[in-house]
């Protein structure tokens, strides 16, 4: 019999997780262990510990209650935030798969997976959200369509903003993706759809095979696509190599009309060096979706800055992506049961 373990917690019921693993392909007859990680908190105090788990680690909280007694003989587990700490990885003797129904990996303790072998499954589960909502920022930044309403809701009618000597069509422009997987492909297909130019930056992926699927962009070295493009945009997990991997450096390459955008990870840029940066106008505006605090301090320097916008972490935030996931994860776990192959395998 296999044994499956699927931990709920607030933002995917357990049920929903139980339900999917119907479809994944699991060899029957198939146990499934239901446990729940704060299901029952709000969604402001689950946020919470999502940021503690970002900043920290799965060792960072605590674990799901009844799962230390129930790993020990489990070959699959099946997780949407709950974490997946080193302790927990070490007590295991038959797991053979863990699956998460999320992008970001920071919940589970990739090492120690590896180290016993055992291989871990995500999905993009708002790929398509993330990449809209990009090019949403990038028309917003550009076109100083969130400056100019905030102003107006104050009772000012501005024409000027602090890029009025760089405005201009979004065809005319470069844009510079850095990081190519999931979500970077689909912003460069909606890039090559509009016509506008793309370059690329990405040392972890097949750059012949990305050409081969047709879409139309060039790679180039990281610095020289800092140099090169109008409008950089960020798509890559915060790593050990990537941490802060977006720094003075890298910045300085940049030109002053260029702007920055970033909807994956605050940690991939060097806060102090990102905000000297659009404070001494080295660079002509940003647009953000994540930050290094939520929420924001009133006396945070991000919050002084005229020629940056800043959104609630909202670019994967719609109504289906996230209680929908376990059945995008079923879907991937049931091609990866059959294949043995995954572009979602970590």
């Amino acid at each position: 019999m296999s044994k499956v373990i699927v931990v709920g917690d607030a933002f995917v019921s357990v049920n929903t997780l139980r339900e999917s693993v119907v479809s994944m392909g699991i060899p029957e007859p198939v146990e499934i262990i239901s446990l729940e990680w704060y299901a029952d908190d709000s969604p402001e105090e689950f946020q919470r510990k999502l940021k503690v788990i970002e900043q920290n680690g799965p060792e960072a909280v605590a674990i799901p209650e009844g799962i230390m007694e129930e790993l020990g003989d489990a070959e699959y587990l099946f997780v949407h935030l709950a974490p997946i700490s080193r302790k927990m990885l070490e007590s295991v003797k038959n797991l053979k798969l863990i699956g998460t129904c999320r992008g970001g990996v920071e919940h589970i303790d990739i090492n120690s997976a590896q180290k016993k072998g055992i291989p871990v499954i995500h999905v993009i589960r708002n790929a398509e959200p993330v990449a809209d909502y990009t090019i949403g920022l990038i028309y917003t930044v550009t076109r100083n369509i969130a400056l100019s309403h905030a102003a107006v809701m104050q009772g000012e009618w501005p024409k000027n903003f602090p890029n009025d000597a760089y405005r201009t069509t979004l065809s005319d422009q470069t844009v510079g993706l850095v990081g190519l997987g999931h979500i970077g492909k689909m912003v460069a297909q909606r890039l090559n759809n509009l016509g506008i130019k793309v370059i690329a930056y990405d040392p972890f992926i097949d750059e012949k095979q990305v050409i081969k699927s047709g879409l139309k962009l060039t790679f180039v070295s990281i610095d020289e696509l800092f140099a090169k493009a109008d409008i950089v945009s960020l798509h890559m997990r915060v790593t050990p190599e990537t941490e802060n991997l977006v720094d003075e450096k890298l910045l300085a390459l940049m030109k002053p009309s260029a702007y920055l955008i970033n909807t994956a990870r605050p940690g991939i840029l060097a806060k102090a060096a990102f905000v000297e940066a659009l404070r001494k106008r080295k660079i002509a505006g940003a647009a953000i979706d994540v930050v290094w605090e939520e929420p924001m301090q009133l006396d945070d320097p991000l919050l002084k800055l005229d020629n940056l916008v800043i959104t609630s972490h909202l670019a994967g935030d719609t109504v289906d992506a996230i209680p929908n996931s376990p059945f995008l994860l079923a879907k991937t776990i049931a091609e990866y049961l059959e294949t043995g192959e995954s572009e979602f395998l970590i």
